[in-house]
């Protein structure tokens, strides 16, 4: 895919506009989970999420490429949304956005704010996707993928950042939405020469990876009602899932009350907000806590970028019996 110093030169572009974000071990993380716990911070990136390393890297590219284009269009949660609408921006070029009726208003009007047009169509993402096809066949604009080459170079800097800085790390656990950050992580770990295990989390409520990862097939689910929208999709990308089935450890499932109580942990433990997908990987942990017992682990929080209402909601909910014994 790409070769330690592509990905380092990655890291030098992306860095131009993108600080790198920090990673810290937090002591009461430690104590709650009984192993040392750093927190791989992209919360902290500009657009409040990890994908605006790739949508940087990504358009720099195709402007190279194809130096004649004329717009961009792409179908999103949010996230890789404000990613490329931020680079588009940068870049001088009109871009259309298309996410599934009823998306995080937070989220949409971040992507209007850095000048998007945003068009809500279809119940899902995978419906927007084919909305925005349509559109830039109809515009004579660049349709971007949710999974490109060039995007999971640009996420992967995340990973050199953490592996850089934290060294001998046993597991890191992060959230899998069309893979892009997985796979950065996967191919940076292997650029590095590390025996890091990288475990791929999912929702129960949308787990076509963590089946199709099972099978060893592209296994496509009918629904993918989960709140952690991050990780909301319903089909596997096919480059996405050969990577990730030769090179993950493993994919666990998590569920919405596992993903709300990891959110509140975050909050209480290190006062820093998570969305759904960004707990994810803590949520893992804490399913595996007794297994990581003594160990170094890293989790990934991805993004912050949860709506005001639904984050009110989750930090006002007393955990189950289950979240109660962590």
């Amino acid at each position: 895919m790409f070769d330690l110093p592509a990905l380092r030169e990655a890291a030098r572009l992306v860095h131009a506009s993108v600080p790198a974000t920090p990673q810290y071990a937090w002591p009461r993380l430690a104590e709650r989970l009984g192993c040392q716990v750093w927190v791989k911070h992209e919360n902290h990136a500009p657009t409040g999420a990890f994908k605006v390393r790739g949508g940087l890297l990504y358009v720099q590219w195709l402007l190279v490429q194809k130096p004649g284009v004329r717009g961009l269009v792409t179908a999103t949660r949010g996230n890789h949304g404000q990613s490329m609408a931020l680079a588009a921006r940068n870049a001088g070029l009109p871009i259309i956005i298309v996410v599934p009726e009823g998306n995080s208003r937070e989220k949409n009007a971040a992507m209007r704010a850095l000048g998007a047009e945003l068009i809500e169509h279809g119940a899902d993402f995978d419906q927007s996707r084919e909305e925005a096809a349509r559109q830039a066949q109809q515009h004579g604009y660049e349709m971007v993928p949710s999974f490109h080459p060039q995007l999971v170079r640009g996420v992967a800097t995340y990973a050199l950042e953490l592996f850089d800085a934290v060294h001998d790390l046993d597991c890191v656990y992060v959230p899998i939405g069309m893979g892009s950050g997985i796979c950065g992580l996967i191919q940076a770990r292997n650029l590095l020469g590390l025996r890091t295990e990288i475990v791929g989390v999912v929702s129960t409520e949308a787990d076509a990876f963590a089946q199709s990862f099972e099978q060893g097939r592209i296994v496509t689910t009918a629904t993918a009602n989960t709140f952690a929208d991050g990780m909301a999709c319903r089909m596997p990308v096919p480059e996405a899932f050969d990577i990730v089935r030769e090179h993950a450890a493993r994919i666990m499932r998590v569920s919405d009350d596992e993903v709300a109580q990891a959110m509140r942990i975050y909050h209480e433990d290190t006062h820093n907000t998570a969305e759904g997908a960004g707990a994810a990987g803590l949520a893992a942990l804490i399913q595996e806590r007794e297994h990581q017992r003594g160990r170094k682990v890293a989790v990934i929080l991805s993004g912050a970028n949860v709506d005001r209402e639904r984050y009110a909601q989750v930090l006002g909910a007393t955990d189950n019996s289950v979240a109660g014994s962590v």
